[in-house]
């Protein structure tokens, strides 16, 4: 199985790109998955219900977020009906949605994907490492029949990521880093055989501080005063991984950094 993970998409214009290249890019991959961390493709932070439909009407099978989900008002209600959208899993008992979703598609072999939220300069929440435990078993007692199991850690601290991935290595396929919007160039197959990457970039405006335009911030660092951000403009770069899986084992066969210059 191949599986394409996208990093976080940014705003209109990483939505735009997605739309309009994916069908090809994924033929041109033969990607049977495509997978993306959506929490900032509406208006660069967070994401809408209807943001969320289009990016599933251009062909994303499933989508992770992170700590800017709850921006817009109509998704809490909106993942209680859509299970594939996932938020993290070790935020407090008693929100909306879930951490996990198991992806049935015909002719493939089932796929667990899990999404958590690192601590170390985040906001406070519960441990990742316990939660990584705890879904581990359910999915354990629930779908023993999943093998494959790929886990979004969207966290600031490379060292929280490289951490959980050792964590980790040999009990899940894949774990993929996000949040931070940089690329990185670890992409590589731990000892036990766990695919990892600290972090899968963005797809959004490469012209750009994070996505964002790049004067209000230039702004915000000199004065220290605040200032509105707005999603840049400009040439756009889908970014993330490629993942090859044995479908019987569910290990990773392998990973490559992904990277596709739209203008």
């Amino acid at each position: 199985m191949r599986i394409l993970y996208l990093g976080d998409i940014v705003g209109r214009p990483g939505r735009t790109a997605v739309k309009k290249h994916l069908p090809t890019i994924r033929a041109e991959l033969s990607a049977d998955l495509v997978l993306a961390n959506a929490e900032n493709a509406s208006g660069g932070l967070g994401l809408s219900a209807e943001g969320a439909k289009e990016l599933f009407g251009a062909g994303v099978d499933a989508m992770t977020s992170g700590n800017h989900i709850w921006k817009f008002k109509d998704m809490p209600s909106y993942m209680q009906r859509e299970e594939r959208l996932i938020r993290p899993a070790n935020f407090p008992p008693g929100l909306p949605g879930r951490g996990v979703v198991v992806l049935r598609k015909e002719g493939l072999a089932p796929v667990a994907l899990m999404n958590l939220m690192g601590r170390t300069y985040m906001q406070a929440i519960d441990c990742p490492f316990r939660a990584a435990d705890a879904i581990l078993a359910e999915l354990d007692a629930g779908h023993p029949d999943v093998a494959i199991r790929i886990l979004d850690f969207h966290a600031e601290a490379t060292s929280e990521k490289s951490a959980l991935g050792w964590f980790l290595d040999g009990r899940v396929t894949a774990v993929l880093g996000t949040h931070t919007h940089v690329q990185t160039g670890d992409a590589r197959l731990l000892k036990k055989g766990t695919a990892f990457m600290t972090d899968l970039g963005m797809c959004g405006p490469t012209d750009s501080c994070l996505g964002m335009s790049v004067p209000p911030i230039l702004r915000k660092f000199l004065t220290a005063a605040p200032e509105r951000f707005e999603v840049a403009d400009g040439p756009v770069a889908l970014c993330g991984a490629l993942l090859d899986i044995d479908e019987t084992t569910g290990q990773a066969r392998g990973i490559q950094a992904w990277h596709f210059d739209v203008n």
